[in-house]
Order: C-alpha cells, then structure tokens, then sequence
C-alpha cells in the first residue's frame, strides 16, 4: 500500500485538472492534506477519491447555505440538516423483503460445519522444485490410504508439517472463513471419508478425510428479516444519495472531476 506524501515538494501540483463546485476552487493544499485518509496503488486514484470526497462536501454545504442553515456552527451538522430535509428515501416495503429472501436463499443458511483432518506435506509458495517433491511424497502416501496399507493417524504423524499431527491430523471442527480460501473452497465441498486428490494450498499439500460433515439449514425469514431490511435500506439509501448528489451537480455546476458515487456506504 502506496502512502500518500503531504510535503511541499511532493504535492501534486499541476498533475490534475483544478476542481470547481460552483465558483468555488477546491484548492490543491486541501486535496493533499485530504489524500492521507484515501490511500491507494496510484496517486491519481488517490488524488480523484481526496477531490471527489471533498467535492461533495463542498456541495451540500453549499445547499445548506441556500437552505438558510448557516447558523448552524458545524459543518457536520449543516451536511446531516441538508441530507434530513432534501434526501428523498422510499419507504421500504414487506414485500421487497421478502422477494429478496425468496431470490437469495443460499445467504441465508446456517453455516456447514466440518469435522476434518489432514496431513500437510509443507513447501514454500516460491520453492518449486520442493512443491513437485512433495506432491509426488503427496501421491504415494495418499495410494497408501486408499489401498488400506497405512492409517491415516501414522502417516500424520510421521509426515505432517502441521501442529495437528499431535492429534492424528484432526483439525477439528471448520466452517466458512476460518482457514485460507484456496483450503477451504474445495474442503467445504467434500462429502465424508477421504478425499482420492491432494489438495495444493499456498502452505503446500494437503491430504484431507473429513470425518462428519453437518450441512447448513435455511433459516427462516423471520430469523433473517432484520439483516434483511437493514441491508436493502442501506443500498436504497445510497441510491438515493447517488441520485440527489447527481441532481444537486447539475444545478450546481462541478468541474475537474467525476462525482459517479460506487455502491458502497454512504459518506459519514
């Protein structure tokens, strides 16, 4: 992650078009100082987020002037005052709730828990020549296995990389987002017994049994509908505020940059 500088020399000056809401210029010194709070790869994305976050501000709190709401000390209170009295939300409905419900079943499950337990025939992400000679160790103990010739327990034992060995290879019980996503995309596949593939991880190779698998439940809509609602009245209301800034642009005038606002969480 690239940090933003704040000092004189390196301020971006001259590097990007001067930003006007209305007749006003959002100075170059106040989209540097902004920066900080918008780090990025590049310093033109950060740059266009400082000047589009502090466009936008600018904007509402030239509508509060029009709205007579100067007397108001703060800022901050002037920005919500406008957003209370112009922002134009729809009322969520019953049924919007429940058609998302209808048309979104998989998010609303109780997690699948695994009982599951493995040997890890450890190699270094970069170290290709240990990779290969642990995936081939990898395939001979695995048709060890699945022949009956070894017990999973002993093989953990002797071979594993990984701390659980102490217990036979048991990880005990997983569920969603509890180890690295290239482990845990194929094991919560799996179904009981052992797997006949290995399965490479940035930690290396894994051989992997899952000794009980509990399938999640969809949980039902009253469980469900207070994350329901929260949720689609958040996105309803950055529509809205897309909407409205877009409006409140066009009245207003901005040049220099783009206010297109992501679907991400409103502005604080």
């Amino acid at each position: 992650m690239q940090l933003i500088p704040t000092g004189e020399a390196d301020k971006p000056r001259n590097q990007f078009p001067p930003v006007y809401v209305g007749e006003t210029l959002i100075s170059e010194d106040d989209i540097a100082r902004e920066m900080q709070h918008h780090p990025a790869e590049e310093l033109a994305e950060a740059w266009h987020a400082a000047a589009k976050s502090l466009a936008i501000r600018e904007l509402l709190l030239q509508q509060a002037s029009r709205l007579n709401l100067d007397s108001l000390e703060d800022e901050e209170d002037r920005i919500a005052r406008v957003l209370e009295l112009e922002l134009a939300v729809p009322e969520l409905s019953e049924d919007a709730c429940e058609r998302f419900y209808a048309a979104n079943p998989s998010r609303f499950r109780s997690p699948t828990l695994m009982a599951v337990s493995h040997i890890l025939l450890a190699a270094a992400p970069d170290d290709v020549q240990e990779r290969i000679r642990q995936e081939e160790v990898g395939q001979q103990l695995l048709s060890a296995l699945i022949d009956g010739r070894s017990r999973f327990a002993d093989l953990a034992k002797q071979y594993s990389a990984c701390e659980s060995r102490h217990q036979n290879g048991s990880l005990g019980q997983i569920s969603k987002g509890q180890t690295v996503d290239e482990f845990e995309r194929p094991v919560l596949a799996l179904n009981e017994g052992l797997h006949p593939a290995l399965i490479e991880s940035r930690y290396g190779w894994h051989i992997v049994r899952v000794d009980q698998r509990i399938d999640g439940e969809t949980l039902p809509y009253e469980h469900v509908k207070p994350q329901i609602r929260q949720y689609l009245s958040e996105s309803v209301t950055r529509r809205a505020f897309r909407q409205y800034l877009q409006v409140l642009a066009a009245e207003t005038g901005v040049e220099g940059v783009d206010l297109e606002i992501p679907d991400s969480p409103l502005m604080q």
